[in-house]
């Protein structure tokens, strides 16, 4: 059904005043007596702690989650399904925190990051509820404020019975901060707890490629100007291996009928995913949502687009828990540290620039040792960062609620 502008912003309008209600705690979420309640400011902190939902839940715990931004809500509703408990924290002000506390009354917080709120943390003090953080992180730029305002943290944090650092690093600012060493552990980043895609490799190799001898290359997510680029660089690669298969993964669903229009232009032949059509062209367009996933478990070669350009790039961590290293462009600032670790680790090369990725692929198809030295660093990368998520749950186990007597 059609929706008129006007209803579009009368729903708009709607939200925002819930979002604001919610805020100043005049609108609160039901009581879910015994549950767990997990805090998460945005998109970023929503994507790290969304295994450990997913893990708690399959458990069988009663959960509320709380965010900040629209668009952490959004993110946490097509993560977690839209059924999930979830509201808007209120703001840090007298009584907004305790009114949340009171209504919710929850048998645990779990505190992602640096969420350090100091009205939350009093008001479940003054209940008993025990408070974890999660993810922990603190930032160069945070640690001098933090650290120059100790003895403020250091009272204000006393009610944290436990911190769970992403790293050393973290470890030693939470102290710096007043924090007790004995209530600090290092367990990493709940980032790398993702999990492989459940898929039928055999049989989406065959669908993909009858002969299942083409070398497969797959550009993952891409943007605008990246497709033309590629397109461009791909004479290269066809000249060292004339059998290659190459699919492309838009990152943009309205961009579908603009890369295929643009990979005729460039004088190739291609098959549409949607189409369900023999793929027996060099080219395969991914015209259909939610299918990435599953494509990085049979890809011989991987790019990863928004790195072309400077979108900032996109998460490697899909290939890498499919066993596939990566290569990607100058640009993957918004996965910065992931990206430096994985190079660190010869699991991903990122190329200077077009020229410099051009060559990276060519040589990589020309020395198939080469790319499966890249794809089995990348598996072993992300086997030593998986435990992550089965050392948090074991941290904080000892503190869940009975998953059979929490309110649902």
């Amino acid at each position: 059904m059609a929706v008129s502008a006007d209803q579009f912003h009368s729903a708009s309008d709607a939200n925002r005043v819930s979002k604001w209600q919610q805020h100043l705690s005049l609108q609160l979420p039901s009581s879910q007596s015994g549950c767990i309640w997990l805090h998460a400011c945005s998109v970023g902190e929503v994507a790290s702690i969304a295994p450990l939902y997913k893990k708690l839940a399959e458990q069988g715990y009663s959960m509320h989650l709380t965010v900040v931004t629209a668009t952490g809500f959004a993110h946490a509703k097509r993560l977690l399904g839209s059924d999930i408990s979830i509201s808007y924290l209120p703001w840090d002000i007298p009584g907004t925190m305790a009114r949340l506390v009171n209504k919710l009354r929850p048998a645990l917080l779990l505190l992602a990051e640096t969420e350090f709120w100091p009205g939350m943390l009093l008001a479940c003090n003054k209940r008993n509820i025990p408070v974890i953080g999660i993810n922990t992180r603190i930032s160069d730029r945070s640690f001098p404020r933090y650290q120059a305002t100790r003895f403020f943290w250091s009272r204000c944090l006393k009610p944290v019975a436990m911190f769970l650092a992403q790293s050393a690093i973290d470890a030693e600012r939470l102290v710096g901060m007043g924090v007790s060493a004995d209530r600090v552990r290092v367990v990493g980043n709940l980032k790398y707890a993702v999990s492989a895609p459940t898929v039928d490799a055999g049989a989406l190799r065959l669908k993909i490629d009858s002969s299942c001898n083409r070398p497969i290359l797959l550009i993952a997510s891409t943007h605008e100007g990246e497709d033309r680029a590629i397109l461009n660089m791909w004479p290269v690669w066809h000249a060292v291996c004339p059998d290659l298969l190459t699919i492309i993964v838009p990152r943009h669903p309205e961009r579908f009928d603009q890369v295929a229009n643009l990979i005729r232009e460039h004088g190739h032949g291609l098959s549409r995913w949607s189409q369900h059509e023999q793929h027996d062209s060099d080219f395969i367009l991914v015209d259909a949502m939610g299918i990435l996933g599953e494509l990085y478990s049979v890809a011989d070669a991987v790019i990863i687009a928004g790195s072309l350009k400077n979108i900032g790039g996109h998460n490697p961590l899909e290939a890498a828990v499919c066993g596939r290293g990566v290569v990607t462009g100058p640009f993957v600032q918004n996965f910065r540290e992931i990206m430096d670790h994985m190079q660190q680790d010869n699991a991903a090369i990122i190329a200077a620039d077009n020229q410099e990725l051009e060559l990276a692929i060519s040589r990589l198809l020309q020395h198939p040792d080469e790319l499966k030295q890249l794809h089995a660093h990348a598996a072993l990368f992300i086997q030593n960062k998986a435990a992550v998520l089965e050392s948090t749950l074991e941290f904080i186990s000892a503190y869940l609620p009975d998953s059979n007597t929490s309110d649902v």
